[in-house]
């Protein structure tokens, strides 16, 4: 198997890691209700691009209280009848 035959130096290891940094993200603002959204991207909050829907997004999930809640409603309807 080969083996690097001489050590990497310190300051060669910084120069070939100075590239691993992370760039910051070109936001822009969406057309129609203004989130920040990665340019040529759909929207994620109302699903639009360049102006028209292009996703048809779902509603928000419930919480866990409505959900319990709702159970406890029908379960009162059931003993109800």
């Amino acid at each position: 198997m080969g083996l690097p035959s001489k050590r990497r130096t310190k300051s060669s290891k910084l120069r070939r890691a100075s590239h691993f940094a992370l760039k910051k993200q070109n936001l822009i603002k969406c057309g129609q209700c203004g989130q920040p959204v990665l340019p040529h991207h759909a929207c994620a909050h109302c699903g639009s691009y360049r102006g028209r829907q292009v996703i048809k997004l779902r509603r928000k999930a419930k919480t866990i209280k409505q959900k319990a809640q709702e159970r406890r409603q029908k379960a009162r309807e059931k003993t109800e009848k």
